[in-house]
């Protein structure tokens, strides 16, 4: 019968893995798109949205978009009532404290939310103003 030894790796190795998912982290982030008296409102979200750390500089990747269209298709925001839609981006760096949530696009009205402070959960809610 042949005896199954336990591999060893190497400590530096364990350790540039550990960062490895460190770095797959994911950030959640609720949107609110407070209520309108306006019928007929449309909203999206583009590919180009990034959380952004201009501190270490590092920006954070748009992944996933739940209850909102992605460019270059709209979903309508019903009047009198307050819209949620939610963004999960790839992890911030483990240094980073605060942050920017910018739509980067070739025309005006990108959503832009400056100096979100970062909380130990990595989940956010914002008002899309």
């Amino acid at each position: 019968m042949a005896t199954i030894t336990k591999p060893e790796i190497a400590p530096e190795i364990l350790e540039s893995l550990k960062t490895k998912v460190e770095e797959e982290k994911q950030v959640i982030v609720h949107c609110c798109y407070p209520a309108s008296i306006y019928v007929g409102n449309l909203i999206r979200i583009w590919q180009s949205t990034f959380l952004i750390d201009d501190s270490i500089p590092h920006k954070s990747h748009l992944i996933h978009h739940e209850n909102i269209s992605l460019f270059p298709y709209w979903t309508e925001v019903p009047p009198m009532k307050d819209f949620w839609f939610t963004l999960v981006f790839s992890g911030l760096p483990k240094e980073c404290t605060s942050f920017d949530l910018k739509e980067e696009i070739p025309e005006e009205g990108g959503f832009f939310i400056q100096n979100i402070k970062r909380n130990g959960t990595d989940v956010y809610r914002v008002k899309i103003i």
